[in-house]
């Protein structure tokens, strides 16, 4: 019954979170089929909550308009999750959301009582999340927060951007949003110098300069799809790297959550993962010494072996 009563709950909130509701759209946020939806409606009537339907392919639920759910009692869970949330919101994204992080952890003091909020605080003692940021960002907190502010505007910017070779470009971006992938912030925008939807890393960005244009964000834009297909992993390569005993645990602490691994009964191992490009795979055959041996593909072979060659002669001049 709990589980129904916090669904309930979120139905109610949804409701009032914007004007009208689809019943398909409700299915998706609470993970329930349309007749549960409805179900669910019929028992917040009989509460005496005022909900208005309208059948129609432009229909939907909604609450009677100025009807507010009362204050809310949060649990210990709930409160650790808001706190933690909140932290973690501020380490991302650092000065842009500083004040509002204080404001509300501040409300989160005031509001709960004197037990929970010591549950809490010793849930967050022991429950630690960190920013999965690859760089430390704070030398572009004001590149991020000018970004933010300029999104919310809709206003757009003039980027000095630096390239991948080194380059510096100067590029008028409408920018539709901000996201962290793999650890590092890109900009999602359409970048009018190439007439086309661009990703530009944040720590690229030399200089934001905002306009006085403005631009409206084509109505179909979904930022989560577009990024699911520009930044698709699109493997060319796949490696297959024999590794001694002695380098078996280091590769399987350290790489094992994404590298298929096949262990063998003398405590070797053969490492097995795709990629783009034979660059990065080069390099971390030679980090590993004499413990590996690339078994596939033979053109990875052939680069360790010329890698090999000439650290071999660069070491012998040296030594001249």
């Amino acid at each position: 019954m709990s589980n129904v009563a916090t669904r309930l709950l979120s139905l109610i909130l949804l409701l009032q979170s914007r004007p009208s509701w689809k019943a398909a759209d409700l299915c998706a946020e609470l993970h329930v089929s349309e007749r549960t939806v409805h179900r669910y409606m019929g028992m917040l009537e009989e509460m005496g909550i005022p909900i208005c339907s309208e059948r129609g392919p432009y229909g939907g639920f909604s609450l009677l308009r100025g009807y507010k759910l009362p204050p809310l009692l949060f649990s210990a869970e709930e409160a650790t999750v808001l706190y933690m949330g909140a932290n973690l919101i501020k380490e991302v994204w650092g000065q842009t959301y500083d004040d509002a992080v204080t404001a509300v952890t501040a409300k989160l003091d005031n509001v709960l009582p004197d037990d929970l909020r010591q549950e809490v605080r010793r849930a967050r003692q022991s429950l630690v999340v960190n920013a999965p940021t690859a760089l430390d960002y704070r030398p572009w907190g004001e590149t991020i927060h000018q970004l933010r502010q300029c999104i919310g505007e809709r206003r757009r910017v003039r980027l000095t951007y630096r390239g991948f070779r080194q380059d510096n470009t100067e590029r008028d971006v409408d920018s539709y949003a901000l996201t962290l992938q793999w650890g590092l912030w890109y900009l999602v925008g359409f970048c009018h110098l190439r007439q086309e939807l661009r990703t530009f890393r944040v720590d690229r960005i030399q200089q934001v300069l905002p306009l006085e244009d403005r631009f409206v964000p084509p109505r179909d834009f979904d930022v989560r799809a577009y990024l699911a297909s520009a930044m698709r992993f699109e493997p060319r390569y796949t490696v297959v790297v024999h590794l001694d005993a002695t380098a078996a645990p280091q590769v399987r602490e350290r790489y094992g959550h994404w590298m298929a691994l096949t262990d063998h009964e003398d405590g070797s191992i053969t490492a097995r993962f795709e990629v783009t490009t034979l660059d990065w795979a080069t390099g971390w055959v030679m980090s590993q010494g004499g413990a590996a041996r690339v078994l596939e593909p033979p053109e990875l072979a052939a680069r360790v072996r010329q890698t090999a060659q000439e650290i071999i002669r660069r070491y012998a001049d040296d030594a001249e």
